[in-house]
């Protein structure tokens, strides 16, 4: 069995994955949703959330989504 990862891992320039800090993997993550949102617009963005999930797992992401993102693209397997 493969050991587990116990830092985040980050792309360089090259595209070589090097460990990071978590304060510096979050920024990265968030600039990466930030410049896809410039790049191809809010309705570009889609969240899927599960129904195994606490409802304040699914208000959290339905809340980023359109209070962040500005996206509408919601929707769970509550339905199911």
């Amino acid at each position: 069995m493969p050991q587990r990862l116990t830092e985040p891992l980050i792309r360089d320039r090259h595209g070589d994955l090097r460990p990071a800090t978590w304060p510096e993997a979050l920024s990265a993550v968030a600039m990466g949703l930030q410049n896809s949102v410039e790049r191809h617009g809010v309705q570009s963005f889609g969240a899927f959330s599960c129904s195994k999930a606490t409802n304040e797992l699914n208000y959290a992401l339905q809340k980023f989504a359109r209070t962040v993102i500005g996206s509408n693209n919601i929707d769970s397997c509550n339905r199911t």
